[in-house]
């Protein structure tokens, strides 16, 4: 018994005094490691318009066939500006009952209906009168634009040579203090990001018609933000 805690004793001894020594890291000899972040800005080439079609009546299929009427509306809004409706994409859609809780015993009063609209254009030129007609028109809720880019490959390039490029100006750094010069690049690895900042909406209008006398949006003459896609590029070079 006596033998057996002595082992165990010289077990704990020894695997302590493992611990306390340093972790050694194999460097390749002669090498030069960098790591830089690269980012690249480009122009949106999307616009993404999101709003609501909301309709509430008595009944639910009252709700139902006056939401379907505003979606018509709202479809001939889109073939007025030589969009194709079916390009639009529904995302959430319900009916729900509505209750009064003012009373000890809730109170159906309502229907509601709520559709979730989503429309991707790519002629930005198009946005300010959808938008316009929409509000005209009182039948659609909670209008927004953001701004985003789906053609992301091009960007991404340009962001992963600006990370090389600051990788490879911090090497030569490092080789010309240490009186060597920078060789061939041995390896290298990419990390993009994909970090699309987010755009805020580019206008938001509600349901309220119009003013009589017509004024210039808030965003007129503006431009849509830069979208910015960030790169890690990690290199090692060998030293002369």
């Amino acid at each position: 018994m006596k033998s057996i805690a002595a082992l165990f004793l010289i077990l704990l001894a020894s695997n302590w005094l493992m611990a306390q020594e340093p972790v050694s890291t194999a460097w390749q000899p002669n090498t030069v490691f960098a790591g830089a972040d690269g980012k690249f800005e480009a122009p949106p080439d999307t616009a993404i318009i999101q709003f609501n079609i909301s309709a509430q009546e008595n009944t639910s299929r009252a709700a139902f066939d006056h939401a379907s009427k505003d979606a018509e509306q709202v479809r001939q809004i889109l073939r007025s500006n030589g969009i194709e409706p079916k390009s639009a994409e529904i995302g959430y859609f319900s009916i729900q009952p509505v209750y009064d809780y003012n009373n000890a015993k809730r109170k159906l009063v309502a229907y509601q209906v709520t559709a979730t609209v989503t429309l991707k254009l790519k002629e930005f030129t198009k946005i300010a009168p959808i938008l316009q007609q929409l509000a005209d028109g009182n039948v659609t809720d909670n209008q927004s634009v953001n701004y985003t880019l789906e053609n992301i490959d091009a960007a991404k390039a340009k962001a992963v040579e600006d990370g090389y490029r600051h990788a490879r100006e911090s090497a030569a750094v490092i080789a010309r203090a240490s009186g060597r010069t920078l060789g061939d690049m041995t390896s290298a690895s990419v990390d993009t990001l994909g970090n699309i900042q987010p755009i805020r909406p580019m206008m938001a209008m509600n349901t309220m018609r119009a003013q009589a006398a017509p004024m210039a949006a808030p965003t007129e003459e503006f431009s849509a933000q830069n979208i910015t896609v960030s790169a890690h590029v990690s290199v090692a070079f060998a030293l002369k």
